[in-house]
């Protein structure tokens, strides 16, 4: 099948309203825009219907420019690098999809990946342009992602999460901390830190919270069991390294590894275990339990 039969709907492009400027048509003005892709490519693009207009249609390489027009763009990576590591679909059906991502593995294009990603994999295999992931997980975490199959019955997934009729288990293995009491509870304020992509425990009102148990000791690690009231950016990671027990293989916290690639045979040991939720739309008790494992070594 080509490449064109892929094609997500237009709410997974980017989006760009052209800036005010001199250009003849849009296609000089993406030229100009993003100087670091050559006009070849764009001109590729364009015949290969990976630019859109406002309308989800392919725009012609002589279309005018106009300031403020809405323009869909897909972003490409040339020659990304695949990475070897294979998704599982758990469920499926017509409102709904469930899938097992596996460690190192985006849930959806951004910086280097844009085609070795969960969503863009689960559109090519399931053949469905309209999937849009609920929620998200880091790459260097692992298990269920929940997925919209179905423009019409999306909003009342979505909805699941921001009201809290979600419960999310997720595992850990870090290093024991005898010292403390579980079950316990942390709650903290996240803020942005440095470098850009970290997130830091600062001062004012919590906005985070976190339950975490101890699930079984082995040695000097220790499997935890955490269930994120919230869900901000990297939220158990920093909340376990504050406990003084970060997640083992954790590229990011305490500290930055410097030059850290991936490494596949130590992921971070962190996994999406489990979620539970009533289905807005049958009204069916659902269950999913991830089959992905975290070892101990």
């Amino acid at each position: 099948m080509s490449d064109s039969a892929f094609l997500p709907a237009t709410s997974q492009a980017s989006t760009l309203y052209l800036p005010p400027g001199p250009w003849l048509t849009v296609l000089d003005c993406l030229c100009a825009r993003f100087s670091a892709i050559s006009r070849e490519q764009w001109v590729d693009r364009f015949l290969r219907g990976r630019v859109l207009d406002g309308q989800g249609q392919p725009v012609a390489l002589d279309l005018p420019y106009r300031e403020g027009l809405r323009i869909h763009y897909f972003r490409e990576v040339p020659n990304e690098t695949p990475i070897p590591v294979q998704e599982q679909i758990l469920y499926a059906d017509e409102h709904l999809v469930v899938a097992d991502k596996p460690h190192f593995l985006p849930v959806t294009p951004s910086g280097e990946y844009v085609e070795q990603t969960l969503l863009r994999r689960l559109i090519r295999t399931l053949d469905n342009p309209h999937l849009v992931p609920l929620h998200r997980i880091d790459r260097h975490t692992a298990g269920l992602v929940l997925f919209s199959a179905n423009k019409g019955s999306r909003s009342a997934y979505q909805a699941l999460f921001p009201t809290r009729r979600i419960e999310k288990r997720y595992e850990a293995i870090a290093r024991a901390l005898p010292a403390l009491a579980f079950p316990r509870v942390h709650k903290s304020r996240l803020v942005d830190g440095e470098p850009f992509f970290r997130m830091t425990e600062g001062d004012g009102p919590s906005n985070t919270e976190t339950r975490i148990e101890v699930c079984e000791r082995h040695g000097e690690l220790c499997r935890y069991g955490l269930f994120p009231v919230t869900g901000k950016k990297h939220q158990l990671r920093v909340h376990m390294a504050a406990l003084g027990a970060p997640i083992c293989n954790d590229p990011f916290y305490p500290e930055v590894v410097k030059d850290a690639v991936d490494d596949y045979d130590k992921p971070l040991k962190l996994l999406a275990q489990g979620l539970r939720f009533t289905d807005p739309v049958t009204g069916q008790a659902r269950a999913f339990e991830s089959r992905i494992a975290l070892a101990w070594s």
